[in-house]
């Protein structure tokens, strides 16, 4: 039996529905390996561009960590009264309905998705960087790396977690020796402070390093496979965004070490031109090995997410085989059907206008989350929450003010893949009629 919605009490599902393996480890992985990509390599840049200060860039970056830190608590909250699998879907149902609640799961599980066939497409692009000779066969790379961790993933739970615990723990060590390589070298110029940027500029600073922050929120999906999601999940989401955020922030330190804010400003890549400061003519190299290394555990997490998602929406009714779970703890049908359709994304080469999409649909995740700890908290006072939101409803509050003001911001910005998104939510609502 699946979780109810409205004021139905969950039940507990079967108890071989899924493995109980997880812990507060895989959870910061999970985060970490998901959250960190090529986009703290290209975004200082950026937001150097919109600011033109030190103390600004930084200030944005420590506003973009405090964002994603409350949002990881707010949802934390959900995730260990709601301990299932299927991330914001499971929210959504509980809170709006069926139809709601597959839209939502709908729309996430295509986001996933394209992001695990960017990642084969780009894991595939740095190849032919680094050895000329593939350029010819980037896509066949791509769909077989699509197809290495689809059938990593099928061996197991175990041997999945194991490799997202390595492939984070590795991709980490490689930013910060990245960071520290750079401390060493001798230090750029001051320059005096420029002047105040507009608040469009602040803005647009804000949602760039927000969407470099997205993956705060990746433990939730794997409630249902913690031996102890009411105390592992709250302490893997903070854990994780704190190492995250700190990250990030020693990066922009080492970039800002090495780089005038001028410089850095006009800086498309500036982990590269940091790089070749330290490393001369073998910079652009080392940042090109350097995003490889970032991809695996992205990959990884991201198929270990899209395959729970749809096997929550197959639970909850939409193709019930989706809903199966082999004995080695994997949803096998939702595995082969994820990475099918990864693949297919990767073979057309529809990857950009989904990851367009999929940013709009994204934020939509956050803010019905952050208004299904309202909802839920209104309508069913009683329901066991193990862990509290802090400075709620304040902080709850903010994040959904925040998320509709990057709605608004998106849909201004890019108003094609925000009309794509909403037409796809809408056309996801008669899809999840069909259910037995």
């Amino acid at each position: 039996m699946y979780p109810g919605t409205g004021s139905k009490r969950y039940v507990t599902p079967p108890a071989s529905s899924l493995l109980r393996l997880l812990g507060a480890g895989f959870g910061v992985a999970a985060l970490v390996g998901g959250t960190i990509g090529a986009g703290i390599l290209r975004t200082p840049g950026e937001v150097a561009a919109h600011l033109g200060s030190p103390a600004l860039i930084y200030s944005i970056w420590i506003l973009g960590a405090l964002y994603a830190l409350f949002g990881a608590v707010a949802v934390a909250e959900l995730g260990t009264a709601l301990p299932f699998a299927g991330g914001f879907y499971v929210f959504a149902r509980r809170a709006f309905g069926e139809r709601v609640g597959f839209a939502i799961g709908f729309g996430d599980w295509l986001g996933q998705l394209a992001a695990v066939a960017f990642g084969a497409i780009v894991t595939a692009e740095y190849a032919s960087l680094l050895w000329p000779a593939l350029a010819p066969w980037t896509k066949a790379i791509a769909a077989a790396a699509v197809l290495l961790f689809t059938l990593l993933q099928s061996r197991g739970l175990a041997l999945s977690a194991a490799t997202q615990n390595l492939a984070s723990i590795a991709k980490a060590a490689a930013f910060l020796s990245l960071a520290a390589a750079c401390f060493v070298a001798s230090p750029a110029p001051v320059e005096p402070v420029g002047a105040r940027p507009s608040m469009a500029s602040v803005i647009l600073a804000a949602q760039a390093v927000i969407y470099t922050f997205d993956g705060w929120y990746n433990p939730i999906y794997f409630t249902e496979e913690d031996v102890a999601p009411e105390r592992n999940l709250p302490r893997a989401m903070v854990a994780g965004v704190l190492s995250v955020a700190a990250i990030y922030l020693l990066l922009n330190a080492a970039f800002l070490h090495l780089l005038p804010v001028s410089e850095l400003a006009g800086s498309k890549l500036a982990a590269a031109d940091a790089a070749s400061k330290v490393f001369g003519s073998h910079g652009a190299e080392l940042i090109t090995v350097l995003s490889l290394i970032s991809i695996p555990s992205l990959m990884n997490a991201v198929l270990l997410q899209a395959t729970r998602i749809l096997f929550a929406l197959g639970r909850g009714g939409f193709v019930p085989q989706l809903g199966a779970v082999s004995a080695n703890g994997t949803p096998m049908g939702a595995l082969w059907v994820s990475g099918a359709a990864a693949l297919a994304m990767v073979l057309t080469g529809s990857t950009g206008r989904l990851l367009g999409i999929a940013g709009f649909l994204y934020v939509i995740n956050y803010g019905s989350a952050f208004l299904a700890v309202f909802v839920l908290r209104r309508r069913e006072p009683g329901l066991p929450r193990p862990f509290h939101a802090w400075a709620h409803p304040y902080s709850t509050g903010a994040l959904l003010a925040i998320s509709a003001a990057f709605l608004a911001g998106a849909a201004l910005a890019d108003p094609i893949n925000s009309l794509w998104a909403l037409a796809l939510l809408a056309a996801s609502i008669p899809l999840g009629r069909y259910r037995n």
